[in-house]
Formats: structure tokens, sequence, C-alpha cells
């Protein structure tokens, strides 16, 4: 034993540094060999682990054991973060409401409404707003009614135009039917005893009231508007609201 190990050392002091690079490299290869075979690689005798096993052996226990820190740390965040019973109790003192004290309305603002007092009535302030769109949409609707008739092939028994009176009556009609509870539109102006409301039917008859809700408009689809704007279908009705609403809106200390 001792002379085989004398020879080996021999023999290696004969070999140059090269020759023994190229021996431990295809000593490595070899390894990987033995590791891709399954059933062939059983039936030898193990070899002795290289220095690259130690080292992942060394880094797979030291991930191991990292990551078992890390799922330590979770559970016990976890197990930290479990609701517990609380006491609520009154602060230590009221909170303070800030009142910032009316110093009037903006510098060089004046109302055109000036004839509107506190004694006026509700419909004499609704008008400010809207006597300019009730106007808007009289026009429109029957413009566009013309329109289609001048359009269409099919005869229809000629309506006489939308007065202002009629446009009041239709809008209040709309507005009292979210307080009337019907299955269908036509149901306003049924006649049976059970189910009738004769306001509608005392009102406006069903026919008119179709005839404006068929053809309602806010703007002439004749005029080139920017294709850009998603509401010029309302643009005039919009504008007269914004103007009227910078015109007559002028706050008060107590009336905001």
């Amino acid at each position: 034993m001792e002379s085989s190990e004398s020879s080996c050392a021999k023999w290696a002091r004969q070999l140059s540094l090269n020759q023994i690079c190229e021996i431990v490299m295809d000593s490595d290869s070899d390894e990987e060999q033995y590791d891709t075979y399954g059933t062939e690689d059983e039936e030898m005798e193990p070899r002795p682990p290289s220095q690259k096993s130690h080292l992942s052996q060394a880094v797979s226990s030291s991930d191991f054991s990292a990551s078992t820190s890390e799922d330590n740390d979770v559970v016990e965040n976890v197990t930290s973060q479990q609701p517990q019973s609380m006491q609520w109790t009154l602060p230590p003192y009221p909170r303070m409401r800030v009142l910032h004290p009316f110093t009037g309305a903006p510098k060089g603002k004046s109302s055109d409404a000036a004839h509107v007092t506190a004694q006026s009535t509700p419909l004499s302030v609704l008008m400010l707003f809207f006597a300019e769109i009730i106007s808007l949409l009289v026009v429109e609707t029957n413009r566009y009614y013309h329109d289609c008739l001048i359009n269409t092939d099919q005869k229809h028994q000629p309506q006489h135009d939308v007065t202002e009176a009629e446009m009041f009556v239709f809008l209040a009609l709309t507005l009292q039917m979210g307080h009337t509870i019907q299955g269908r539109l036509e149901d306003f102006w049924m006649k049976l005893e059970q189910l009738s409301c004769a306001f509608y039917r005392q009102t406006m008859a069903c026919s008119r009231f179709y005839h404006i809700l068929r053809f309602l408009h806010f703007m002439d689809n004749n005029r080139t508007v920017d294709s850009h704007d998603r509401l010029w279908k309302i643009r005039d009705l919009f504008e007269i609201l914004r103007t009227n609403f910078a015109k007559f809106y002028n706050p008060s200390e107590h009336w905001l």
C-alpha cells in the first residue's frame, strides 16, 4: 500500500501543471456523467463527494435555514396581528366646529335679480333660470318636428306647434310621474277606476304628451358643431344654465 502511494507521488511530480489541470477537469466531467446516469450508477460503487457537492449542500442547508427563519417570522407577525379586545372611550375633549364668518358676496358681484326678495314665490325664482330654457325647448322641438315631416314619406296627421304653456305642462307631468307608481307610461291615462289617476287625463291628452316626448329636442341637428364636443346635443342648454346661475345667484349669509 505504501509502495503504491509513493509511486503515485513520484508520478505526480513528473507531470506538468497543465497535465494536472486536464486530469482534474476530466475527473469533474466523469463525476457529472456519474450524476446523470440512473440505474447504471446505482450498481456502481459510490464515489467520494467532491468539493462542489460540499458547497451545494452548504448553500442548500443555509437556504433552508433562512426560509425556515422567514416562515417563523411570518407566523409570529400573523399571531401578533390577531384582533384583540379593545374598550372604546369618549375623546378627552369635544370636537370644536370651525365657523367662518360671512364677509359678503365677492367683490364686484351684483345680482341682476334685485326684484326677487324673501316674499317672492318659488315660481318667480324658477323662471329666472328656466324661462330661456323653455323657449329653447319649444323652438327646437317644433323645428325637429317639421324636419321629420319633410324628410319622411309617411303621412302623419298634422299637429300644431308646441307652445310654451304646453311645454310647462309636459315638464310638470314628467316630474309628477316620479311620485305616481305605474307599470307603463300609458297607464297614467288609464280609465279603470281602481288604477286611474284623473290628474293626468285632465291636464293633457295622452296623444299630445306622446307627441312632445317623441320630438323633444334641445339643439338644431343641421347646425355645424365641434366633433370633439360630447355635449353638443345639450350644449345650448348647458350654457344657458351656466350663464343664468352666474348672473342671478348671489349667495348671502343665510341663503346658500
